[in-house]
């Protein structure tokens, strides 16, 4: 039996991933700062898919926490043929002094963990010469914009350094894939549900369940990038195009 490892997995389009893998077979180590929807999401799973699903509390935000998760993992004796790095948190307001912790807690997630759960289980996926990592960026790479600044920084960071890990990977038999979503009905983003509702209907906003199934069959047909939304050909294109006075205006009213 292979085993997937999804970060975030308690909620959100890190759950359906985790659900979207059980489906296929896999035994499922879920991973989440939210301990009670944890030990229900991996209870669910392993009841719905028959599947072995095991609940993992810890923080990603913290320095070490890709070292503490593999070692936990080694200790355990579980061998990773899927990573799902899921995980990430957002904000959006005019950055100041105070609000340096959760930039630091921003900055660890997106980037120092994923890199080095990246590069920990992907040791292993190239000794043995299989598997699958999967790292989620977002279309915002390439819309650096006013209070979403770590946001999309962090964001590009992701794309960048997941398209160059595929070609040092690809000759271990060993797939990495970026997916690059658009605007996903989700909670993160803390957006009105009727804006969301009107978004859905319309399709300028998908269901994380469409992304999830887009994105795991890109990863599994070893696809370097998923840029599963037209939004993602057109809109940064679009905004490139606005002067810098109608950002600003943007900008103004936004921040009030």
């Amino acid at each position: 039996m292979k085993t997937a490892l999804v970060t975030g997995a308690s909620s959100g389009m890190g759950l359906i991933y985790a659900r979207k893998l059980a489906e296929r077979g896999y035994d499922i180590i879920l991973v989440s700062n939210q301990e009670e929807q944890l030990a229900q999401a991996a209870a669910d799973i392993a009841s719905d898919y028959s599947v072995a699903a095991v609940p993992h509390f810890a923080d990603l935000a913290a320095p070490d926490a890709a070292s503490k998760l593999y070692g936990w993992c080694t200790e355990q004796g579980f061998e990773v043929d899927v990573l799902i790095n899921n995980a990430g948190m957002f904000f959006f307001k005019e950055l100041c002094a105070d609000d340096l912790a959760r930039v630091r807690a921003m900055m660890n997630l997106h980037m120092s963990t994923v890199t080095e759960l990246c590069l920990l289980f992907g040791e292993e996926m190239k000794r043995r010469g299989c598997g699958h990592i999967l790292i989620v960026s977002s279309m915002v790479a390439k819309l650096p914009a006013p209070g979403i600044s770590i946001y999309s920084a962090t964001k590009a960071y992701l794309k960048s350094f997941g398209k160059s890990l595929y070609f040092e990977m690809h000759p271990y038999g060993v797939g990495v894939t970026t997916v690059c979503p658009a605007a996903i009905a989700t909670p993160l983003y803390n957006i009105k549900p009727s804006v969301m509702r009107l978004g859905v209907r319309t399709g300028v906003i998908h269901t994380p369940e469409w992304l999830v199934g887009r994105a795991l069959r890109g990863m599994f047909r070893d696809r370097p990038t998923v840029r599963p939304s037209l939004m993602n050909y057109y809109l940064p294109p679009l905004v490139r195009l606005l002067p810098r006075w109608a950002e600003s205006r943007i900008w103004a009213k936004l921040r009030k």
